[in-house]
């Protein structure tokens, strides 16, 4: 078991960045797929952007590609995502996910953060 906590989302303008981080807990955290999802308002969750379970392939939505960077640091146990270029359509609440599995589809993920809000205002 993965235990996921979330922190660094915020409000900030459109055309801003963040960068959110995800702390694991647990002694799988190297072994498990790990990546990001988001949930606005009315919608349902999508994948953003994930590793492999290997960590040598790294996996994103077409709507953050080239917007968007994750990476991990296995020794702090810790996946980031920086965000650069906020849209107002990328606001939603950003899950952290774990996956002994794959990373991109929701059914597989096995382990969810508890969340944190981005807001971009236009």
């Amino acid at each position: 078991q993965v235990q996921l906590v979330e922190s660094g989302g915020g409000l900030v303008q459109a055309g801003g960045s963040l960068r959110l981080s995800c702390a694991a807990s647990g002694r799988t955290f190297s072994s498990s797929a790990m990546g990001w999802f988001r949930q606005a308002p009315g919608k349902e969750r999508e994948f953003v952007a994930g590793f492999s379970r290997s960590g040598s392939s790294t996996y994103y939505a077409d709507s953050v590609k080239g917007r968007f960077t994750i990476s991990r640091d296995n020794a702090k146990n810790t996946v980031y995502l920086q965000m650069n270029s906020l849209k107002p359509e990328d606001t939603a609440v950003y899950y952290c996910a774990a996956s002994s599995l794959g990373i991109t589809l929701a059914t597989t993920i096995s382990n969810w953060g508890q969340g944190t809000q981005v807001t971009v205002s236009s």
